[in-house]
């Protein structure tokens, strides 16, 4: 079971990724160029973003359970007895990601208080952009390419 929730997470990364790069590409040229947020693009775009980065974080939860790489590790070596590789993964990894996860809620949250379509733009610009920054940054991408 460890193996096909390790994977689920791997792949759905790569989606997640992709749509968080694009909800802030999109949100900076809506900003930037003062277009009208719209329904159909703007909005599906940071909501569907919104939602698979929520079920990201949720399987990367169960992972953190049930993996020798998180909590069992932490057990097991305690905080002190943990390397760098590890450390990551049992600590950093899932901490950064999930304030990164709060902070693209909080975009999200703010974006619905706006009616003028650049102060929307603006709002998941920059929330969703410093959760991408932060995800970026806790990648464990050594592990994660191999």
């Amino acid at each position: 079971m460890y193996e096909i929730i390790q994977v689920v997470h791997s792949y759905l990364a790569y989606v997640v990724l992709a749509l968080l790069f694009f909800a802030v590409a999109n949100a900076i040229t809506g900003w930037i160029g003062n277009k009208m947020f719209t329904m159909e693009k703007d909005l599906r775009l940071s909501l569907f973003t919104l939602i698979l980065a929520h079920i990201q974080l949720l399987v990367g939860l169960i992972l953190y359970f049930v993996s020798p790489s998180g909590l069992q590790a932490i057990q097991a070596l305690g905080m002190g007895g943990l390397n760098s590789a590890s450390r990551l993964l049992a600590v950093e990894h899932p901490f950064i990601n999930i304030i990164a996860i709060v902070l693209i809620t909080i975009g999200w949250s703010r974006h619905k208080k706006f009616v003028e379509g650049d102060k929307k733009f603006k709002s998941i610009a920059i929330f969703y952009g410093l959760g991408l920054v932060l995800i970026l940054s806790r990648i464990p991408w050594g592990q994660w390419f191999n």
